[in-house]
């Protein structure tokens, strides 16, 4: 794999800005790589430079990467596509759009390149160096997270590419590699990051938190890390507990219509006209289909053919709770009389609706107060304290059903694990979490359709690296596949 040498990130930071002091700065515009890391601005650009291209990797394949392969998601109302279907099915080819890691990458090359120079500049003050090291660790840790499980073994590159005659073809290293550095990396991003920062849409102490929470569980479940890695993970959550800038909105719709409310604690924002397609464009139905009376009120039309949606089953879960005030939310559906057709759409990420035309303009949400609240409930139910876990459980459920103390705490270790995926899937449909949760939690060849009785083919989990990687770097191998 050859990794491109990345000047004009600078130039794309002007971009994107935040209400935060240490944001609002000019950029320079033409920066080159002679200039590029002058002073504090320039640090502070390709930071933002660096989380432009982050939600440039993320945008679109969010979903493919962590939805639909858990066997929740089907055909749209307009048909399927074959990639679609390949990845649904859980037989992908290495030719397939997502199999490409290019784009981790190129923000971790922008990561790195922050990590080397910005040590060297002068800062007005130390919380703004700090701010600015530990959104580069937080970022590189969270690719690599994403690398580390979507394709096992990788290069793990450390040293930011700036000219061609350093050595761009690296080998894969091994995942535990891998995983060693996202520790240390999420480690020194607690370390220098300023208590005091409260962003949404980049790293804080919080983000950090989470995932450390993330992390450690999936070692802890999956890696074989045990007591200690869950400790580790408790660590992190009651980090967050008790912090007074965050909290469960009373009303699940407004999570996704506010944004940066106060339960989001990371996510990917967008601005107008910067998010043109990406995953929830295929949520909605196309205009073409739906009896123009219809459009918006009540029903969602987006740009393009739904190529995608929920499974029946799926569907079917979610509404099994009349009481349950998410499921509006997570799909609607209505039988538009003058197409003859039961027209359906998922109302998170809709963006916004003006002028007859639809602008997904949605923030997409990486962690949130709820994952919070999950993933204590997990880490305290591993650890045997059930009755924990079924407090932390009931504060979801209090908000989705309106009911008090809605799971008893006469249910058993494993009812509660299985209570707690239950409400993961309720909580997160569209969020782009379901398929890493049937890992963690163990059931990924049980609830997955396409999965059932292939639990020894080799590297079934794993993606295939993309015949691209491949040609252009013959230091990479590929992954194995048996089936």
């Amino acid at each position: 794999m050859k990794i491109k040498l990345i000047i004009s990130i600078l130039a794309l930071a002007t971009l994107f800005t935040s209400c935060d002091d240490l944001l609002d700065v000019d950029y320079k515009s033409g920066i080159t790589s002679a200039n590029m890391w002058e002073n504090e601005g320039d640090a502070i650009a390709a930071v933002n430079g660096t989380y432009r291209q982050f939600r440039a990797t993320f945008g679109f394949n969010f979903a493919f990467w962590g939805e639909y392969r858990s066997g929740l998601w089907g055909a749209g109302s307009d048909g399927s596509e074959g990639y679609r279907d390949e990845i649904y099915l859980n037989k992908i080819p290495a030719s397939s759009g997502q199999a490409n890691w290019a784009g981790l990458y190129t923000t971790i090359n922008d990561c790195n390149l922050i990590l080397k120079h910005a040590p060297g500049i002068k800062f007005s003050n130390d919380n703004k160096k700090g701010q600015v090291l530990a959104n580069a660790y937080y970022v590189r840790a969270f690719c690599y997270y994403w690398i580390a499980r979507l394709w096992g073994d990788a290069p793990l590159l450390l040293q930011g590419y700036e000219s061609s005659k350093q050595d761009m073809y690296p080998f894969r290293e091994p995942v535990e590699n891998i995983f060693k550095q996202i520790d240390l990396d999420i480690e020194a991003a607690l370390d220098i990051m300023p208590a005091s920062i409260v962003e949404r849409n980049k790293a804080s102490q919080v983000a950090i938190n989470m995932l450390k929470a993330d992390f450690h569980l999936w070692m802890a479940k999956v890696r074989g890390g045990g007591h200690e890695s869950l400790l580790k993970a408790q660590t992190a959550v009651n980090a967050i507990a008790g912090n007074s800038d965050y909290g469960l909105e009373d009303n699940f719709a407004l999570v996704f219509k506010n944004k940066l409310n106060k339960e989001i604690i990371f996510s990917w924002s967008f601005l107008r006209d910067e998010y043109t397609g990406g995953y929830p464009d295929v949520f909605l139905e196309a205009p073409q289909n739906v009896t123009a009376s219809l459009h918006e009120a009540p029903v969602k039309v987006g740009s393009v053919r739904q190529r995608c949606f929920y499974t029946k089953e799926y569907m079917d879960f979610m509404a099994s709770d009349s009481k349950d005030t998410r499921t509006a939310v997570s799909y609607e559906t209505y039988y538009d009389e003058g197409k003859k057709r039961t027209q359906q759409w998922i109302n998170k990420f809709a963006g916004t609706w003006e002028q007859n035309t639809r602008i997904l303009d949605s923030d997409i949400i990486v962690y949130r107060y709820a994952d919070f609240l999950l993933f204590r409930a997990e880490i305290e139910n591993a650890l045997d304290n059930k009755d924990l876990a079924v407090d932390e459980l009931n504060k979801i459920a209090k908000r989705a059903y309106k009911v008090e103390n809605y799971y008893p705490k006469t249910l058993t270790k494993a009812q509660v694990d299985e209570k707690i995926l239950d409400e993961r899937m309720k909580e997160f449909a569209a969020e782009g979490k379901l398929w890493w949760d049937f890992i963690r939690f163990g059931v990924v060849f049980q609830k997955v359709p396409s999965l059932v009785g292939r639990d020894n083919e080799k590297n079934v989990l794993l993606w295939p690296i993309s015949n691209g990687s491949i040609n252009t770097n013959p230091n990479i191998t590929p992954n194995e596949f048996e089936y």
